[in-house]
């Protein structure tokens, strides 16, 4: 079934910009006849109790989906799938082992280097952030086992053997965007498995997607860069398993600011439903819900008078900068 989604973090309480995100993916779902499902990215550390306050919220603004919501973290046998299923496909070394910490990563020197080729594209490249120069692709087994005595390993994908180039190419990659048109970007060795036994976000979000049939991605503009790579993971997932990767529609949309013209974050006071009606008793769920469609150009009122006039096309194209006042 065609579908849409909404996937917080359950890391605490969704503030205005989350709200206003979930509202247009929402919206999109509908207006396309697209089911609507929710998943909740569990992860990462999560915060009690912040799950249902979070659902609350979404449906206290008129949202609806079309399923019970499924947990990441009750997934991991799907993630383990995903992996054999490259390995079984590109051989053993597709996915090999990484040390490198963060901070190694960022003092590395830029990657893609100067002189590196990098396969097909043109003009501008947009490059995920925390880009992998490759550090540890071509370690020997010796110098594995040394490193896991330091340190556990995380698991990367090899880019360039998974989409058989030369050792060292560079694949790229596109993403169709409703607002932004077509994007291009590099495909750096991204992580699977982080260090701590976890999978990552970049394989678990493409993972879900393919499983339940998710081709309508609506999330904010500071994610538009992970969309090619993201893109290039599912069709290397589906032609490992010998399948066609299906079209997927993205909707990145602009960020809510705070007054000080930063993302919106919790440093800007009242930005939750609890916290808003805290501050004014005046800003009820329906006079929340009816400034976020205004913000959108939509009309006021329940959520399904909206979706008659929703358009993507037609979204704002700049960040709306919350005035905090009613």
């Amino acid at each position: 079934m065609s579908a849409g989604r909404y996937a917080p973090s359950p890391t605490g309480t969704l503030h205005l910009g989350n709200l206003r995100t979930a509202l247009v993916a929402w919206l999109a779902a509908r207006a396309s006849g697209r089911a609507f499902w929710l998943r909740i990215e569990d992860l990462d550390r999560v915060r009690s109790g912040a799950e249902a306050e979070q659902l609350a919220d979404l449906r206290t603004i008129g949202l609806t989906w079309d399923a019970a919501p499924v947990r990441q973290s009750e997934r991991t046998a799907l993630y383990d799938d995903a992996l054999a299923a490259l390995r079984a496909a590109h051989g053993p070394d597709a996915v090999y082992e990484c040390f490198c910490s963060r901070r190694d990563i960022a003092e590395a020197s830029s990657a893609p280097q100067a002189g590196t080729p990098v396969d097909g594209g043109s003009g501008t490249l947009l490059r995920p952030p925390g880009f992998y120069p490759g550090t540890c692709r071509g370690l020997t087994e010796a110098e594995r086992a040394e490193r896991r005595r330091a340190r556990p390993a995380a698991l990367r994908v090899d880019a360039a053997q998974v989409a058989g180039l030369p050792a060292g190419r560079v694949p790229t990659a596109s993403a169709h965007d409703l607002l932004h048109g077509e994007v291009t970007g590099l495909v750096d060795d991204l992580v699977l498995r982080r260090n701590d036994g976890a999978y990552a976000y970049n394989l678990a979000v493409v993972v879900d997607d393919l499983a339940q049939g998710v081709d309508q991605v609506v999330r904010g503009d500071d994610l538009l860069d992970s969309s090619p790579r993201q893109r290039w993971l599912a069709q290397a997932l589906c032609a490992a398993r010998g399948q066609a990767a299906p079209p997927v529609e993205h909707l990145h949309v602009p960020l809510v600011l705070g007054p000080d013209g930063r993302r919106l974050a919790k440093r800007d006071g009242a930005v939750t439903l609890a916290d808003l009606a805290a501050q004014d008793p005046r800003w009820t769920p329906e006079r929340v819900r009816d400034r976020l469609l205004e913000s959108l150009g939509l009309p006021a009122g329940p959520l399904e008078g909206a979706v008659a006039a929703f358009d993507p096309a037609a979204l704002p194209r700049e960040p709306w900068v919350f005035p905090g006042r009613l």
